[in-house]
């Protein structure tokens, strides 16, 4: 004891216990406090490493102290009695690096929080612009009023002007900022993609972008930004005719219930 006591006394001996007292504060007692959450291995890496820092400038603040603290470690880097001392670190600070090294590269295998939904339902209504817009059932209404030559100029406009460094000159997801994405952009260009989705889903997903998707929708949090801060609704409609048209594909319907021979959406 009294021997822990004076090694105390000396710039090393508190060092060390800085950095282990700092370590086990960040891991084990920030917990503690209410309203607190765990916090991530790699934070409290962090932090130690930046306390790590504050302690060394503490014990090099004057030459006498750091002298002082310079000393158990050229003992043991030197001092003939310490071979063995060395031999042992030598084989046990390799040996740890490598075990933190590995912990934190290693893949998790875990179970995911929740069940997780490439294209997860859409609600039943949003909020759009400061009016509800209910998204089951709703067609698009651009393919009722104008000429579809127009909308799909003013879509085409749109594409080119907002979609095509994501999605592609050629709707294929392969535009100029894909590689930088994660999960890349989708593609329109081929059978089961969009054909699969209904006019209003599309709708939605492009008014509210990545920030939009429900929790089930992780991890695959799209970049899209929310396009209803920047178009209006004619805007997007157009749009969404401008993929289908130039696509060639044919977007997903809603059966009207109780019709002949219905069965829900084809």
């Amino acid at each position: 004891m009294w021997r822990i006591l004076s090694w105390l006394k000396e710039p090393f001996g508190q060092a060390v216990a800085l950095l282990v007292g700092s370590f086990l504060f960040f891991k084990y007692g920030i917990p503690l406090f209410p309203g607190s959450a765990p916090v991530p291995n790699s934070v409290v890496l962090q932090y130690t490493l930046i306390a790590l820092v504050g302690i060394l400038i503490f014990v090099s603040e004057n030459e006498k102290r750091w002298v002082r603290f310079k000393q158990p470690i050229r003992a043991t880097l030197v001092d003939d009695d310490k071979r063995r001392l060395r031999g042992v670190l030598l084989a046990v600070v390799p040996l740890a690096v490598g075990l933190v090294t590995f912990n934190f590269a290693r893949p998790s295998v875990g179970a995911t929080a929740g069940l997780r939904a490439v294209h997860p339902s859409p609600p039943s209504e949003i909020d759009f612009q400061g009016r509800t817009l209910r998204i089951q059932g709703l067609s698009n209404p651009l393919r009722e009023r104008g000429s579809m030559e127009e909308h799909y100029a003013t879509g085409m406009r749109i594409y080119y002007q907002n979609c095509l460094p994501c999605h592609g000159d050629l709707l294929d997801g392969q535009g100029h900022f894909a590689d930088g994405l994660n999960p890349t952009p989708l593609a329109f260009d081929g059978a089961g993609t969009i054909d699969q989705l209904e006019e209003s889903f599309l709708f939605w997903r492009i008014a509210k972008g990545g920030p939009g998707l429900p929790p089930e929708g992780t991890p695959w949090n799209s970049a899209m930004p929310i396009w209803e801060d920047f178009l209006t609704e004619d805007e997007i409609w157009a749009v969404i005719i401008f993929l289908y048209e130039q696509s060639g594909l044919e977007p997903r319907t809603w059966e009207v219930e109780g019709a002949e021979g219905a069965g829900g959406e084809r």
